[in-house]
């Protein structure tokens, strides 16, 4: 991973928020022999911007599905990427990790923006088999319709295995969590690498203590996913970055906005993820 630009930031923006238990959260959280408590759930979406333009990967939840689904929300990409000094035309590329709802909302907002992703994850969500109530649940009809939409307007890009975004933007097909989900590898100017591992790792404790979300496609395939992420960890001056893990905004730093641009204007926070605080 190399020939990134000198002035890349990869930021991490959380605009929701959610309190569940670890028992809903971890399958078969009773095999563990611990008891239940309550577990912070952040909603992030990530911005990849440098000499070459923004890239997002995800568009987070759409405002009338967290009302819905019962999610605090601050804000849409759209509300939140202006306090950072970006315009919603500025954004050239979106790639959408997995096609559940609190990563697909918003892209209409986008209408100018390349959308990617993997070819798995869009022929699924597009099949009768994600009608089915178990995976159902976690989609919202109208934003897969917006994916057919884009194929049909030529504006969506279709992978298997790895696809390159950008010089320095590396995605990889992983599954598990869904049929078709992604991470995305981006290089940073000290030779290192971020890994947005989106739900491919929800929380850290799941590679860390081995331990599957509760919301999967194929637990053999979690499990894979898992080591890959194990793996890349273990390089030097690479920091994974977990897809709804509140830790993400202590083992990071929090962004300072450059002078003459305004933050801080909703409840949105902002993490700079080239400014690890330690090694994850």
């Amino acid at each position: 991973m190399n020939a990134e630009s000198p002035a890349r930031q990869v930021l991490a923006v959380k605009y929701g928020h959610r309190v569940t238990t670890r028992a809903e959260s971890y399958l078969n959280f009773h095999l563990y022999g611990e008891p239940d408590a309550d577990l912070d759930i952040d909603y992030y979406f990530w911005v990849i911007r440098d000499g070459g333009g923004v890239v997002l990967v995800d568009t987070g939840f759409a405002p009338e599905a967290g009302d819905r689904r019962r999610r605090v929300h601050y804000g849409t990409p759209a509300q939140a990427l202006p306090e950072l000094g970006i315009a919603p035309d500025d954004v050239s590329a979106i790639v959408i990790t997995h096609g559940h709802w609190d990563h697909t909302g918003n892209i209409s907002q986008f209408p100018r923006a390349q959308l990617i992703m993997t070819e798995a994850e869009y022929a699924f969500w597009t099949s009768s088999l994600a009608a089915r109530a178990q995976f159902a649940a976690h989609s919202e009809p109208q934003e897969i319709e917006l994916l057919r939409q884009a194929r049909a307007d030529g504006r969506l890009t279709l992978f298997t295995g790895q696809h390159t975004v950008a010089a320095g933007i590396e995605l990889t097909e992983v599954g598990g969590h869904t049929p078709g989900q992604l991470i995305a590898s981006v290089a940073t100017k000290d030779g290192g690498t971020i890994v947005l591992a989106s739900d491919a790792l929800h929380f850290y404790e799941e590679v860390e203590r081995d331990r599957p979300f509760a919301v999967l496609a194929d637990l053999p395939g979690m499990y894979r996913a898992y080591d890959t992420l194990a793996q890349l960890a273990a390089q030097p001056r690479t920091h994974l970055v977990a897809g709804h893990d509140p830790l993400v905004r202590t083992r990071f730093t929090r962004f300072t906005a450059e002078a003459g641009v305004t933050t801080g204007a909703s409840a949105t926070e902002v993490t700079d993820l080239t400014r690890p605080r330690r090694n994850p």
